[in-house]
């Protein structure tokens, strides 16, 4: 193999990353990883990647971590927690902007998301179109890597589905089909860009899965799994917010997520009609969701018991 130069992968330790960064050494061309945990640094130099410790929404830091290399791989982490969720991300691309600004780089793929050419109207997907905006107006070749919403997404329900037989939906109706796949095959798929990157300047590529599925499948294929039935129930409109902050998320977070599935429920999130093209990953739900579910299966209620 030619000398590829170095690629550096933003935001490594998340499971796209972390697939990147696997498909790339077992190609055994030099990775750079940029992580904010000391622990995870250590990890990617135990495979022989170079490693960097920076905040995203640190600019001269990741300035020194992204300088020298040939290929950038970008993601901006959501901010899941934030007081403004759209202004930390704002943050993250001003300073990853910034940054790239200055080393020039002369390929950078993005991570982005179904739905990102629409210029308003999409909750936090909408971040993700002012990132790839930014971007194109970089000097550089651009892959836009747009993935549907991921499989694991269903994981902060599963347990809470298992125990009583109810999985609550924010697709609306329950048995429209949505595309998704599994963050893991995102990153293989990012690697594989990586690896043969196009002569144009931009490229678009939408990554899904192998077949597209509807929160009726979900529910059916995870009772399936943990040996019980389980149905998708549609969570009303007025419960979204409440039901996701009672998860674990911000109020600010939540409402983009709430807007998004505006926007899905309307049909506005897929691809984007005659632009790029569609790469299919190989994990189905089913495996996606076999490595969700708990090991200890627990005792639950009949369906519609919660």
């Amino acid at each position: 193999m030619k000398d590829t130069g170095m690629f550096v992968v933003l935001g490594a330790a998340g499971k796209i990353g972390r697939a990147t960064v696997g498909a790339l050494r077992r190609h055994g061309v030099p990775v750079r990883t940029v992580v904010r945990n000391p622990s995870h640094a250590d990890e990617f130099r135990g495979l022989g990647c170079d490693a960097e410790i920076a905040d995203l929404r640190d600019a001269p830091a990741l300035a020194r971590a992204t300088r020298g290399a040939t290929a950038v791989q970008v993601i901006c982490p959501t901010g899941v927690r934030a007081d403004s969720a759209a202004a930390e991300m704002e943050s993250t691309i001003r300073s990853i902007m910034d940054a790239l600004d200055q080393t020039r780089p002369e390929s950078i793929l993005a991570i982005s998301d179904y739905g990102a050419q629409l210029a308003a109207g999409t909750g936090i997907t909408l971040t993700f179109h002012h990132l790839e905006s930014r971007l194109k107006k970089m000097p550089a070749a651009l892959t836009v890597l747009r993935s549907a919403e991921h499989m694991q997404n269903w994981s902060r329900l599963v347990g809470r589905a298992i125990e009583t037989g109810v999985l609550p939906s924010l697709h609306h109706p329950l048995s429209k089909s949505f595309p998704t796949v599994s963050a893991g095959d995102v990153g293989l798929m990012a690697a594989d860009l990586l690896l043969s990157p196009g002569g144009e300047t931009l490229r678009v590529v939408h990554a899904e899965g192998p077949d597209r599925y509807s929160a009726s499948d979900v529910a059916r294929t995870l009772g399936e799994i943990a040996g019980g039935e389980i149905v998708a129930r549609e969570l009303p409109r007025q419960d979204w917010i409440p039901a996701l902050v009672g998860g674990g998320i911000g109020t600010s977070y939540a409402e983009l997520v709430a807007a998004m599935f505006d926007a899905h429920n309307a049909g506005r999130i897929d691809v984007e009609h005659g632009v790029g093209e569609i790469r299919r990953g190989k994990t189905d739900l089913r495996t996606a969701l076999s490595a969700l579910v708990p090991t200890v299966s627990r005792p639950r209620a009949s369906p519609g018991k919660v």
